[in-house]
């Protein structure tokens, strides 16, 4: 059973992820570059506190002034998003290539330029967007979404 260990008497935790939830230092320069540079369409925008995108079904991604996310975690100054990169899957080399550029137009900062990765055949390029928060734009030809939402990885 999923999210269940092997030898556990506890009921098991699902595995799920619904929010990925950021600490973002600057939300206007957030929204500057996800609605306006990218395109994306607010799920809910409150501004000067946080910033909705749905990034999949059942998936939101939020973008949470820094502040208030560490308010909310219960601590003081400022929380940032560290150690942390999204991925975003495409189907080519070329699609790598214009994502990339795209974000780049969009105000982001390109890291690593699109490239072979060491392994699994992957095809990629890293891309900061003003914040920092770290997009990985991924050609994997082992990646696949089965209909029921299940992910194969090659």
């Amino acid at each position: 059973m999923p999210g269940r260990a092997p030898d556990s008497e506890e009921a098991p935790v699902d595995p799920r992820v619904h929010f990925v939830t950021l600490s973002t230092p600057d939300l206007d320069a957030a929204r500057r570059f996800y609605v306006r540079g990218l395109g994306w369409e607010p799920l809910l925008d409150v501004p000067g506190e946080i910033l909705f995108f749905q990034t999949a079904p059942g998936t939101v991604l939020g973008l949470f002034d820094a502040v208030l996310f560490a308010q909310d975690l219960g601590r003081s100054g400022t929380a940032p998003a560290q150690g942390v990169t999204l991925a975003h899957n495409v189907d080519g080399e070329a699609e790598v290539r214009a994502t990339a550029d795209a974000m780049a137009a969009a105000g982001g900062t390109v890291l690593t330029g699109p490239r072979p990765g060491p392994f699994g055949g992957v095809f990629h390029a890293h891309v900061a967007d003003p914040n920092g928060v770290v997009w990985e734009i991924a050609h994997n030809p082992g990646w696949r979404i089965d209909d029921d939402g299940t992910v194969h990885l090659g």
